[in-house]
This record gives structure tokens, C-alpha cells and sequence, in this order.
């Protein structure tokens, strides 16, 4: 899914749609909020990742950093690494007044919250298209329902999305965000009190400018006669039709900028924005 490529013919191991996204917009400054760059911001524009979760004194200091340039100087590895020790200081000066504030009004954000406070932050000062994965989701050992580990998990992503809105303040108007899952769950529950892993899922759209409280898209009624294999929710959307008729609206791509993004996808507008 992050590669945003067709299921047939050749495949880019190294190209990620967001890559791709970032290549066709107009002054894009790309980031990723994780441990490694993802899939979907391989390629070949340059993208820098840092983690958020933990802002603690960096493990290599600035005297190691200068070391560590100076042993790469001269190779095709320079400015990548010259970069890198670049955003992660710019990060950290960014969060140091957030960090000094959170302690003197002994604000209370853990977990998600406080990673997407810090998100929305970057973005709103020097970013404009972002990625963050969030993880906990692989339930099959008591998911429970309304309450449990399942409804905590929702409960925290929630709150997280929730913060991200607040802290972008007027910014939020002209934001969106898509919370996306590679893979759903079965519908029966297993012997375990949980589920495992199945096919059809759901996409979370919200924004300053999303047309809410709605479900669109194909839909069909959940029963024995309508589940995929007897066991899951078939996919009813293509992914990367419904992300590309988000993108043109978005960002007014053309048909050419989509098929880009997306090669061999017709984007399909479910005017969601």
C-alpha cells in the first residue's frame, strides 16, 4: 500500500507514493515522524525522518556529530549524513520551548498526544506533508469491544488526532488527514477472544474542510452471503483511486500529476473536501 503501485507488472521496490506526491507539488517540504524512513516516502526526493516519541538528550552528542561528518567527507555519503544531524538538531531546538512549557504547566500528554502535539508543531512552522505510524493494532488475543484493549487503543489514537487538530489552530482549515490500515480484521471473532488478520478495512478522513459525519464510498450490508472468503470484509474501494481524488482535491493535481502518484489508477472523487 505504501508503494501506491498496480498489482500487475513491474514493481518499484523504492518508490513510495508519498515519494512521488512530494516530486509533483510546488515548494513540498516532505517529513516522516518515525524510527526509519517508510516505503511510502522512498525515492528519489529527499525526505528526512525523526522520531518524536522520545526527545531526551541525543545518544550521539555534538562533538561525536562533527566526528562522524568529518569521517564521511568526501564520499557520496556526505550530505545525506551532513542533512540528517542537520534536521534532527533543527527538531530538537524546535521542541525545546514545548518541552520547557509542558514542565511548568505540568501539562499531561502521554503516549500519541504528545507525539502528535509535537507533529503539529513542525508542521505547522516548517512542514507541509507529514507520515506517522502508530502501532498496537494486531488483536488477536482479547480485542475486546466496547471496553478493552482494542477500545483503549481507539481511545488514544482519538485523542492524539484530537491534540494534532487543536495545536494546528488556523492551519487545521486547510489540513487533512487519513488514517489508513494496510490489512483489516476478520469478522468472527477466534478462539482467543480476539481477531486476525483479513482484507476489507476503513479509511478515517478528517480536516478543517472535510465534509464529515458521513460514510461514502462502495458499501455493502455484513453478512455470511456478502464476507470475503466466509471470513472477512471484501474490499469494495480501490485505495489508491479514493487517495488520488483526495490528492486533486487537495491540491488541484491534474490528471497527469495523479497518474504520477498513482500510475494506472483512475482517482475517483468520493467530494469528501
Amino acid at each position: 500500500m505504501e508503494m501506491g503501485q498496480a498489482l500487475e507488472g513491474h514493481k518499484d521496490y523504492g518508490s513510495g507514493f508519498l515519494n512521488r506526491l512530494a516530486g509533483v507539488l510546488t515548494g513540498c517540504n516532505p517529513i516522516a515522524f518515525t524510527d526509519q524512513l517508510p516505503l511510502a516516502f522512498q525515492g528519489s526526493t529527499k525526505v528526512p525522518n525523526t522520531a518524536l516519541r522520545s526527545l531526551a538528550k541525543p545518544s550521539v552528542d555534538a562533538r561525536q556529530s562533527s566526528i562522524i561528518a568529518s569521517m564521511y567527507q568526501g564520499t557520496p555519503m556526505s550530505t545525506q549524513v551532513t542533512e540528517g544531524f542537520g534536521v534532527r538538531d533543527e527538531v530538537l531546538r524546535e521542541m525545546s520551548a514545548e518541552m520547557d512549557s509542558a514542565n511548568r504547566n505540568a501539562i499531561n500528554a502521554k503516549g500519541f498526544e504528545l507525539e502528535a502535539r509535537r507533529i503539529a508543531k513542525l508542521m505547522n512552522d516548517n512542514y507541509n506533508l507529514g507520515f506517522v505510524d502508530v502501532g498496537g493494532w494486531d488483536t488477536h488475543v482479547n480485542q475486546g469491544a466496547a471496553n478493552g484493549y482494542l477500545a483503549n487503543r481507539l481511545g488514544e489514537l482519538g485523542v492524539g488526532l484530537a491534540a494534532f487538530a487543536q495545536e494546528m489552530g488556523s492551519a487545521w482549515r486547510d489540513t487533512t488527514v487519513v488514517v489508513m490500515s494496510e490489512f483489516g480484521r476478520t469478522v468472527r471473532q477466534n478462539g482467543n477472544r480476539g481477531t486476525d488478520h483479513g482484507h476489507g478495512s476503513v479509511f478515517w478522513v478528517m480536516g478543517g474542510s472535510v465534509r464529515g459525519s458521513q460514510v461514502a464510498g462502495e458499501q455493502v450490508r455484513v453478512e455470511q452471503a456478502t464476507l470475503f472468503q466466509n471470513r472477512d470484509f471484501p474490499v469494495l474501494n480501490e485505495y489508491r483511486a479514493v487517495l488520488g481524488g483526495l490528492l486533486q482535491r487537495q491540491y488541484g493535481l491534474n490528471a497527469t500529476q495523479i497518474d504520477s502518484v498513482f500510475p494506472g489508477a483512475k482517482s475517483r472523487d468520493l467530494r469528501l473536501l
